[in-house]
């Protein structure tokens, strides 16, 4: 329990993330409606929205519209998602409202590559030169490598750690040939194939090879487990995750059309709460946060808390 952290920074991506797999369609004012709310929880990042394709992710057809319209906060951080320079151009008439910055984006699946990317790993390394050089010619910082499928793939099963590295130095080749400057490894449990003994070896292997790097996790509830993992991690020292209120999201492309989505915002800030781990997030309102989300996709969200409330509001309420 020594290397437990006293902080940790929970990167909220349940409007992106979420709104961007739900079968019905959300309306610009409720996406609006629940990123005003998640800006007054504590939270100190929020993904707003994704500048992708619309034919291939009709959710986020408004997202300019989206963005024009929630009000920011200015002690909160509002990214986009994009993965081309059309979606750069797009986030960048956005400057002044979003943050933006760049990223390596690779998979230790090739199988995930080709069925998310339609691209091989090789097209996708010469991909992501160009989208750094692209980056770094405007001036913008590319600071971060990430690599989904870390913990394994349903379409080519079991990841080992071995791959995770290779991706990585294949990351951090790009980062040399362009002159990027890496501070942080993503690594995302994309289909939830992670368990606690996958995150010790991954985050093991990876902390030998780069010790001063910080890690950042992205977890998948797919199979219940994400709780656990995080919990695990947080024992290693991990003290940045993404996360999404009400448990909303998933991977369009997974092949996994009913699978749980990310980890829950509000269970991983429980999580932390009675391990003594600030937050800065008031647990209740972010709870009310993930009924409005249940409420705006009008079926019942992963998140268990938005049920059973905080422990904290059931020691006041109960045990006084």
């Amino acid at each position: 329990m020594s290397d437990l952290p006293s902080t940790v920074e929970i990167h909220e991506e349940g409007p992106r993330e979420g709104f961007q797999i739900e079968p019905g369609p959300i309306s610009t004012v409720d996406k609006v409606k629940l990123i005003d709310a998640l800006s007054k929880t504590g939270l100190k990042h929020i993904q707003a929205c994704s500048f992708v394709n619309p034919r291939l992710v009709p959710g986020w057809a408004d997202a300019e519209k989206v963005v024009e319209s929630f009000d920011a906060h200015e002690n909160v951080e509002y990214t986009g998602l994009y993965f081309n320079g059309n979606g750069l151009d797009r986030a960048l008439a956005f400057k002044d409202k979003l943050t933006i910055s760049g990223s390596i984006s690779l998979t230790a699946s090739e199988g995930f590559t080709k069925k998310n990317l339609n691209r091989t790993h090789a097209e996708n390394m010469a991909a992501m030169e160009r989208h750094v050089m692209s980056h770094l010619e405007l001036g913008i910082p590319v600071n971060r490598i990430g690599v989904m499928a870390a913990f394994g793939c349903n379409y080519q099963g079991d990841i080992s750690p071995e791959t995770v590295i290779k991706t990585l130095e294949d990351g951090m080749q790009i980062a040399a040939q362009t002159g990027a400057e890496i501070t942080l490894f993503s690594l995302a449990d994309t289909m939830g194939w992670a368990a606690p003994h996958r995150i010790e070896r991954v985050v093991g292997e990876v902390r030998n090879v780069w010790p001063d790097m910080t890690i950042s996790l992205h977890l998948h509830d797919t199979r219940g487990l994400a709780i656990a993992n995080a919990y695990s991690a947080l024992k290693m020292g991990v003290r940045q995750f993404d996360s999404t209120v009400g448990g909303l999201g998933g991977c369009p492309f997974a092949g996994q059309p009913k699978a749980a989505g990310n980890i829950c915002t509000e269970e991983l800030v429980l999580l932390c709460e009675e391990l003594g781990i600030a937050t800065g997030v008031d647990l209740d309102q972010l709870i009310e946060v993930g009924r409005l989300a249940e409420d705006i996709v009008g079926h019942q969200l992963p998140g268990e808390l938005i049920h059973a409330g905080s422990l904290d509001a059931f020691r006041r309420e109960r045990l006084q």
